[in-house]
């Protein structure tokens, strides 16, 4: 099956749910690739030695790559970590994300300023662009363990919203309007 993304509700249920509209609103692929978001699917059993993820990291420039396990027993300060990477915030660079294992929700905001949930599961690999509102959580499995890659130098700083000031910020809201 491909990704799945919907817009969510307004619910402050636990993040971790699935926070559908009801009846539920699909977001395609398409929709996703107009707000820059891109998705490979990938056969994860083979992360190491794949020659498909070799020839991606090569055309995106991809050279750094480590793992992060989310787990309460491999992630140190796990429920803070959990809180803060569930807060709305943008990075100066593309978030590259590939799911080995388990399964999580990017949830990245469209044009109109309102919520999309990404579903991520094993074999996923997506890119939000620079300058775009996210944030990520787990869901209810409460796991997954996940390659990130980078262009050059990892820089993990996030700036939560309020971003409108920086260039990056303003860069892809115009690209958002095509000009």
């Amino acid at each position: 099956m491909g990704l799945e993304a919907w817009y969510m509700d307004s619910s402050d249920d636990d993040q971790r749910k699935p926070h559908r509209l009801n009846p539920n609103v699909s977001v395609s692929l398409d929709e996703l690739r107009k707000l820059g978001v891109f998705h490979w699917k990938l056969n994860a059993d083979v992360y190491e030695t794949d020659p498909e993820l070799e020839q991606i990291r090569k055309e995106q420039g991809y050279s750094y790559m480590d793992i992060i396990t989310i787990h309460k027993d491999t992630l140190p300060n796990y429920e803070e970590k959990v809180k803060v990477f569930y807060e709305e915030h943008l990075h100066l660079d593309d978030e590259i994300r590939y799911i080995l294992d388990g399964q999580a929700y990017f949830d990245v905001r469209d044009e109109k300023d309102r919520w999309i949930r990404i579903a991520m599961e094993k074999g996923d690999l997506i890119t939000l662009p620079a300058g775009i509102y996210h944030r990520f959580t787990l869901d209810e499995t409460n796991y997954v363990k996940a390659m990130r890659l980078f262009v050059g130098e990892p820089v993990w700083k996030a700036y939560n919203r309020p971003a409108d000031d920086f260039h990056i910020r303003q860069k892809y809201v115009a690209s958002l309007q095509g000009s």
